[in-house]
């Protein structure tokens, strides 16, 4: 037989809640269409959140390894990132940025 404890639920409450908020913040402006305004302070503020959030993924990538906090100049991760950063700054171009990027760093992997 199976028993079911206040434990199972709990899982199926939370199944359900993260279910309907998933629902929720994925269908809002299709529901609200252009009904929806923002003040232009929050509209400037949200052109920046999808720089924001590469930066929040990616910057832990380049300066930590193995959970240690690593600014060392022979990092090669940390200089492969700044060249990448710099290849866009320059060139305005994603794709250079990518190869540049990858390839400064197969390099100081190999040289290092």
């Amino acid at each position: 037989m199976n028993e079911s404890g206040p434990g199972d639920a709990y899982l199926w409450i939370a199944i359900l809640l993260i279910t309907l908020s998933a629902l929720l913040t994925r269908s809002g402006l299709l529901v609200w269409g252009t009904g929806l305004k923002f003040r232009p302070l929050v509209q400037s503020a949200l052109r920046y959140a999808p720089a924001c959030a590469l930066a929040a993924i990616l910057v832990p990538d380049l300066v930590f390894v193995d959970q240690h906090l690593w600014l060392a100049p022979d990092n090669p991760r940390l200089i492969a990132g700044v060249a990448s950063c710099l290849i866009f700054g320059f060139f305005r171009s994603m794709i250079g940025s990518l190869i540049g990027g990858m390839t400064v760093y197969w390099l100081l992997s190999y040289f290092l």
